[in-house]
Order: structure tokens, then sequence, then C-alpha cells
């Protein structure tokens, strides 16, 4: 914990202690939030699809999550009969 100034632009310096425990380097984008009655600053990643890779199953990615999800898609509306839309009043055998 420690105590900084803010500058006569609202900036604060996060102290060099605190910046290396939570491996903010310079240039490092933060989330600044207002909690009710103080501030939390939270780190970002620096490779945001890096990061959340771990969101999928091992060994997937995100393109193969992406292409069974739509190839899901695509087989529940052959289910349903859903082929080209029509524009609405024109019906099938009018052409």
């Amino acid at each position: 914990m420690a105590i900084v100034t803010t500058s006569p632009k609202g900036q604060v310096v996060i102290p060099k202690a605190e910046r290396e425990k939570l491996g903010i380097k310079p240039g490092a984008k933060v989330l600044v939030k207002a909690v009710s009655d103080h501030i939390e600053i939270y780190p970002l990643p620096e490779n945001p699809v890096e990061y959340f890779c771990g969101v999928f199953e091992e060994g997937s990615s995100l393109t193969q999550a992406l292409l069974k999800n739509r190839k899901e898609e695509a087989e529940r509306e052959r289910k349903k009969g859903a082929g080209f839309l029509r524009p609405s009043g024109v019906s099938e055998k009018r052409r």
C-alpha cells in the first residue's frame, strides 16, 4: 500500500513496487473503476486474445469454437426447414 499525490491534471504514479507485483509495464493499459468511496485499478492483459484462450477447452481455438458454433446453428436451421427468407407478403407460388 502506498500514498501518492495527484497532479494538477489528476494523474497519479503507481509506485514501482506495486507495478512490479502486478506486472504493469510502461505503456500497459489498466482499468480504472470508481467503487463507492474509492478507486480500483486492474491491469489489463497485453494480448487479450492469448489471455482469453483459456476460456475454451484445452486444444481448442477461437476459430474452432466459432466454426463448431456455426455448424450447430446451420444444422438447427436445416432441421427447422429454414431456407432463403422471402419478403413478407410474397407467397411461395408467386415467382
